[in-house]
């Protein structure tokens, strides 16, 4: 038993559901154990069981995070790659994920690009080029991509 009164069965229930509702890396779901109280060796043994039944899969997170991010708040590569790292996710998986995004990459670049340029009112040119190149930087898109892209609006 642990602080909380979980048993190891119930803890891997619990732990279960959570990796159901949504797509977890092992980061997260052992910060959700030891939120839970649940001791290290038990942490491993629960571990060992999502991934032998399939609740925990690392590729499959880092797939579904880099189509999530980029589909829905147009992050770039850097971005999906750094925030990734964060994750402990490894370089392998990680390459597998940006993969998922190659095809709509260009255009959704482009389209965030142009919407971006749209909405920046400043009167100076150097001004909006500067705010539009920082926020393309800070979505994780390469400096060369936007460099080359600025050049249509010039």
């Amino acid at each position: 038993m642990n602080p909380q009164g979980l048993t190891v069965e119930q803890a891997t229930k619990k732990i279960e559901f959570y990796c159901a509702y949504q797509e977890r890396c092992h980061k997260e779901v052992v910060e959700k154990l030891k939120t839970l109280g649940i001791y290290e060796t038990a942490i491993n043994h629960i571990i060992n069981h999502l991934l032998e039944n399939n609740f925990l899969n690392e590729e499959r997170f880092a797939k579904a995070f880099a189509r999530g991010k980029h589909k829905f708040k147009y992050w770039g590569k850097r971005r999906i790659e750094q925030e990734l790292k964060f994750r402990d996710v490894s370089s392998y998986n990680i390459k597998t994920a940006l993969k998922e995004i190659e095809t709509d990459y260009l255009s959704n670049f482009y389209t965030l690009a142009d919407r971006k340029w749209e909405t920046i009112t400043d009167s100076s040119f150097e001004k909006k080029k500067k705010k539009w190149i920082d926020y393309l930087i800070r979505k994780g898109y390469e400096t060369n991509l936007i460099f080359e892209a600025l050049k249509n609006y010039n």
